[in-house]
């Protein structure tokens, strides 16, 4: 059934009504995709209560008031304890995901090719968090890595803009 533009449908039968639906949250995180020839950075979470014991990419949710290049910076810094300059991510797809509780996020996943002379060695920079932080090969992620970082790496990979986890 057509109407015009802003106007609303209840009370036409359609099961549409007025009362006032609270929108969905969708917290929007930053992943950074740290490369290395064809190898990924990934950190495997320890001691958080959510994904422990799975391999992640190093990222966060966006602060109140932050830009996404600002949020990928910090993160970097914090978790890997890389200074990136903010011309250098470069953003490769986005990813919609849906977590085993059914809770939704939006991702933005950053690239940036690793150049040991320009940055600093990555180290494990919240050892509270994370176990360890290793290389692996892009096409051959470890089996515990966690889907929503197996999502975004197969999108970079494939040249994705866009892909759905855990929706299926």
């Amino acid at each position: 059934m057509d109407r015009p533009a802003g106007r609303s449908a209840a009370g036409r039968g359609d099961g549409l009504t007025s009362a006032a639906v609270t929108p969905p949250l969708h917290p929007v995180d930053v992943l950074l995709l740290l490369t290395q020839t064809d190898h990924v950075l990934l950190a495997l979470r320890e001691g958080t209560g959510y994904a422990d014991g799975q391999w992640n990419l190093p990222s966060g949710k966006l602060e109140l008031h932050e830009d996404a290049i600002s949020g990928v910076v910090r993160e970097a810094r914090e978790e890997i304890g890389l200074r990136l300059d903010p011309a250098e991510p470069r953003m490769v797809t986005t990813v919609h995901h849906r977590n085993t509780a059914g809770l939704t996020r939006v991702g933005l996943a950053f690239a940036v090719a690793y150049d040991p002379a320009r940055h600093s060695e990555p180290v494990n920079a919240e050892p509270h968090k994370c176990a360890k932080i290793e290389w692996f090969p892009a096409d051959l992620l470890p089996s515990n890595t966690y889907p929503y970082t197996a999502t975004c790496v197969r999108a970079f990979r494939d040249g994705a803009a866009f892909a759905l986890s855990g929706w299926a």
